[in-house]
C-alpha cells in the first residue's frame, strides 16, 4: 500500500504541487512583509497624511444597522490597490531575477511557405517540404 501511495505521489506530481504551495506561502509572507514594513513607510512620505487608508466619502448621515454611516471607503480601496501594485512589482522583479529566460533557438525561413523554422530542422513543420 505504501509503495502504491508513493507511486501515486510521484506519478501525479502531487508532491511537487505540495512543495510549491508551501514555498509559495513562505514567499508570500516575505513579499507582504517587504511591502508592509519597508516599502509602505517610504510611500507614506509621498502620500498625504498617514491616515489616508481610512478616508471615506459619507453618502448619508443616517446610521446603518452596524452603527456606521453609509459611506464609500475609497481610502481602503486605494490602499489595497497600492499594496497590490507594490506586491506585483516585487514578485515580477523576483521572478525576473531568479528565472532567466533562455535565448530562442536560431531560426531560418522556409523557401516554400516563408514560415520561420528552427535552423537545425531538415523538414518544415508547416508545409513539410525538405529544407
Amino acid at each position: 500500500m505504501i509503495k502504491g501511495f508513493k507511486a501515486f505521489l510521484l506519478k501525479n506530481n502531487v508532491l511537487a504541487l505540495a512543495i510549491a504551495v508551501i514555498v509559495g506561502g513562505a514567499v508570500g509572507k516575505v513579499v507582504s512583509s517587504l511591502a508592509t514594513d519597508i516599502i509602505m513607510p517610504l510611500v507614506s512620505f509621498v502620500l498625504p497624511s498617514g491616515e489616508w487608508r481610512s478616508e471615506k466619502w459619507i453618502l448619508s448621515s443616517h446610521l446603518g444597522p452596524d452603527g456606521k454611516p453609509n459611506s464609500l471607503n475609497y481610502g481602503t480601496f486605494l490602499g489595497n490597490t497600492v499594496d497590490f501594485l507594490i506586491i506585483s512589482l516585487i514578485v515580477y522583479t523576483m521572478t525576473k531575477v531568479l528565472l532567466h529566460e533562455s535565448a530562442p533557438p536560431p531560426m531560418k525561413v522556409c523557401p516554400r511557405c516563408k514560415e520561420n523554422v528552427v535552423a537545425e530542422a531538415i523538414r518544415c513543420k508547416f508545409c513539410t517540404s525538405d529544407l
